[in-house]
Order: structure tokens, then C-alpha cells, then sequence
């Protein structure tokens, strides 16, 4: 059987920018050797994988090495591809079953909103090889169940940043956040996020991170909603709203190809 597979930009509102994810909507349950296979034929960051099962959606999501319990920007791509589909109505909530519990998807005109836990970082030393692969003086150093998070001084700084990505994979984390305040006025803080560890050495947007970094930056600037960007060389903006324990990610979405794997590769 056939499998029809959509690759999407997340986080963005323009084709060639923002966070690409490939999406396969799952007519039957695959094994997870197969779905491990296909992001590893895309070469894509993430690879979500969805099954309908009632009123609700299985979702998975895969690097081109590891399955990850947590990804914004595929989850946020494969929204975009059920409406798209019309495999739902656009006007239909949807509603995920992951590794990381229930999470919800809306669609708002262009946007689509995430509801998703919160993960906030507690204060945490940064291991010697974390700083040493960013080299760079923290302003602050955390960690939540899944990455470190670092703050720099400023934008500037953090957008010079050439991490030695070979020592950063050595480090016992998904990933690594890097944020500090915009310099531009349209947006509250920027991030960048590196993973070399899970096969990405540096993440487009990641929607994820942002459950953390809306949590910071909420006690930082004493306030619940942000525009932030991240300043990687495709960026993408993303909404943030800090609603207790779960937070809002808003985005944008553009399909740029969709294709078939021939006999599903089975």
C-alpha cells in the first residue's frame, strides 16, 4: 500500500523558512523500525506520524535518529495537514494522544494554536561541556525534563553563537535552549535551539522549547503573552500564551510538497 506523505514549513507564513516537517497520516498502525526508516529517508528535522483512533489522533514524532516525546512544529504540521486533507472539518478542534499526554489544536483564520503542558526549567548548573561547546558567559542556567536552558546577554550575542556541535552531542540532554531578550521591538525574546544528540544540530523553530521559554520569560517580564523569534537562518515566529501549566504556541503553516512512498515501504 501506498503511503501519502506532505512536507510542510511550520512556524512560518512563507514557503523556504520556518521549521520543515514531514507528515504521514496512518491509514493502519505502522512499527516504529518503519517509522524511524522514513525521517531518515527525508533528512527532515521531524517526522510526525498520525493515526486516527475515534474522535481522537495517535501522534508520533521522529528525528532522523531518535523518537522524541515532544515536538511543536510537527504537531503544528500535522494539524495543518488534516484540515488541509480534509480529513477534518477546519472549524473541528484537534485533539492528540502522545507520549506527552492530551494536546489540542485549533485554527484561528491563518493560525493555528497549540495547547500544550507546561515544561518550566528549574535553576540547574550547566555541565562544563555545555559551556564550553556554546562558549559563551550564561546570565542564567536551567534545565527541564527534556533540555538546558541558557540566557546570554543579548541578541546579538546569542546570534553569533557557532556551537563545536560534536562536544554539545556528549551532553546527557535532548538539546539545548539559548534565549535572550529581542532587540527588536515587534518581539518580546529570541532563542535559538541546538540538538546534535537527537541528529539535529540546530532546530529551525521548535515549538517545544517554548513551553519552557513562555514559563521564564512570564516570571522575567511579568507578563502571560509574548510574540517571540527564533533566530535560526530560516526563523519563525511564535505566539506565546503562559496559561497556568499549559501554554499556547501560535503559528503559521505552508504545504511545499507532497508525495507517495511507493508500496509504503514495506
Amino acid at each position: 500500500m501506498d503511503q501519502t506523505i506532505t512536507q510542510v514549513d511550520a512556524f512560518t507564513d512563507r514557503p523556504f523558512a520556518g521549521n520543515p516537517a514531514a507528515v504521514c497520516i496512518l491509514p493502519l498502525r505502522r512499527d516504529a523500525a518503519w517509522m524511524q526508516a522514513v525521517p531518515r529517508e527525508m533528512n527532515l528535522p521531524e517526522t510526525a506520524f498520525v493515526h486516527r483512533k475515534g474522535d481522537y489522533f495517535d501522534i508520533r514524532w521522529f528525528t532522523p535518529t531518535v523518537e522524541v516525546d515532544l515536538c511543536g512544529h510537527a504537531t503544528l504540521a500535522a494539524a495543518h495537514v488534516l484540515w488541509e486533507s480534509e480529513t477534518l472539518a477546519p472549524d473541528r478542534e484537534v485533539i492528540f494522544l502522545s507520549h506527552s499526554g492530551l494536546l489540542k489544536a485549533r485554527k484561528e483564520s491563518d493560525w493555528i494554536y497549540l495547547d500544550f503542558p507546561a515544561t518550566p526549567a528549574s535553576d540547574a548548573s550547566a555541565p562544563s561541556d555545555l559551556i564550553r561547546a556554546l562558549d559563551v558567559a550564561p546570565v542564567y542556567h536551567g534545565k527541564n525534563a527534556f533540555d538546558y536552558l541558557i540566557e546570554v546577554e543579548s541578541e546579538a550575542i546569542l546570534r553569533r553563537l557557532k556551537p563545536n556541535f560534536g562536544l554539545l552531542a556528549t551532553v546527557p540532554a535532548r538539546g539545548v535552549m539559548v534565549t535572550a531578550p529581542s532587540e527588536r521591538p515587534e518581539y518580546d525574546f529570541v532563542s535559538r535551539f541546538f540538538a546534535p544528540a537527537v541528529g539535529v544540530d540546530e532546530d529551525p523553530v521548535t515549538g517545544s522549547a517554548h513551553c519552557t521559554l513562555g514559563p521564564y520569560w512570564q516570571r522575567k517580564l511579568a507578563k502571560d503573552e509574548f510574540v517571540a523569534y527564533q533566530a535560526s537562518a530560516r526563523g519563525g515566529v511564535v505566539r506565546v500564551k503562559v496559561r497556568g501549566d499549559r501554554v499556547e504556541l501560535g503559528g503559521q503553516a505552508v504545504t511545499v510538497l507532497r508525495g507517495v512512498i511507493v508500496g509504503s515501504g514495506a
